[in-house]
């Protein structure tokens, strides 16, 4: 048998998750997905960063087979998840928003269903159970009732849920929604404890700024169903060339002096001044920092505070979509929102 070489397929076995061109309208001509095409690297933390109502719950659900696109293409682990669905499903883990736990069941038994949901041997299961209990920290109450447990614990049950049949790439929709900041923060110390452990492939949906720049490695902001930008945090933020260092001397005798010097520094945009506040605007300022301390000792002025401000995320979203993204921190209607999926699904 001859093997027929399609580029498509090629392409995409060399990445976790690939989309061309995807799209997703639904009956009432909403368009929620707007051709997206990204390409995500085996082993890679990947987000997707938008507000509520962006996109990114309808093309999880689409890498998830759980919907089908209207047009374009998506490959997860190497398979195309309309033509090979039952492939992809095989070599993925989904962790929903809601959680799934059963609250009758402890959380040994939880996961006793999920491994025989995933059709894993008995010979296996008993010790990749206890694995998994023991890497999210869950080992010394997997034999009491779930209900007993807090919000963060379920979390940690729902992703060891996912985790169970050792999938490829892991899905994660919004994995700390409606948790407070501390439990947040655990959680994505368990995350990256996961994929340090496994290596595998995570793609998370995202609303919070901190939790993107925390966790990925790269990241795609969406907005209304098209993504804006890709890339790392780090080349994103930078990519803005607008760190501020803002200092104050202790006398204006040599301030003129002093920003003259300072403004013929390559790194220099723009300088200004008020009182004896001086407000630098560069594209690196830990290079200006000692710089500036130098032409200041250098005419004998005193330099009394200085501070380093560097965008975040916040700049980066603002400056692709013309608007804030606002954190809800946590008051997010999970109700509302499922219901409007509903609505837009039938």
């Amino acid at each position: 048998m001859v093997a027929i070489y399609n580029p498509e397929i090629a392409c995409s076995l060399l990445n976790a998750v690939e989309t061309q061109s995807l799209s997703k309208i639904y009956p009432n001509r909403l368009k929620a997905v707007d051709e997206i095409s990204i390409k995500i690297e085996n082993g890679e933390i990947f987000g997707f960063l938008g507000p509520n109502g962006a996109g990114k719950s309808t093309t999880i659900m689409i890498l998830t087979t759980l919907l089908k696109p209207t047009s374009g293409k998506a490959f997860v682990a190497g398979f195309d998840v309309v033509t090979q669905a039952k492939n992809v499903r095989h070599n993925i883990g989904y962790v929903q928003q809601d959680s799934t736990v059963d609250e009758y069941l402890t959380g040994r038994e939880n996961l006793e269903l999920q491994a025989k949901l995933n059709h894993i041997p008995k010979d296996i299961m008993e010790k990749r159970i206890g694995d998994i209990l023991g890497i999210v920290e869950l080992a010394d109450r997997q034999d009491e009732p779930a209900v007993t447990y807090s919000g963060g614990m379920r979390k940690r049950l729902d992703i060891a849920g996912g985790l169970l049949h050792r999938p490829k790439v892991l899905f994660l929709d919004e994995p700390t929604l409606g948790l407070d900041i501390q439990t947040r923060y655990k959680i994505w110390d368990y995350i990256k404890k996961i994929h340090d452990e496994f290596g595998m492939s995570i793609f998370l949906t995202t609303h919070y700024m901190e939790e993107a720049d925390k966790l990925c490695d790269n990241i795609s902001i969406i907005d209304h169903g098209r993504i804006k930008v890709t890339g790392s945090p780090k080349n994103l933020k930078s990519s803005l060339g607008n760190e501020v260092v803002l200092f104050e001397i202790d006398s204006e005798i040599k301030l003129d002096k002093l920003v003259f010097e300072i403004r013929k520094i390559l790194t220099v945009k723009e300088i200004s001044t008020d009182g004896l506040a001086v407000t630098v605007f560069t594209t690196s300022g830990d290079q200006l920092i000692p710089q500036i301390f130098q032409h200041a000792s250098n005419l004998g002025v005193k330099i009394e505070t200085i501070s380093l401000t560097k965008p975040t995320l916040d700049d980066v979203f603002l400056s692709y979509t013309g608007r804030e993204l606002r954190e809800d921190n946590g008051k997010y209607d999970r109700k509302k929102e499922r219901e409007r999926i509903r609505k837009i699904r039938a």
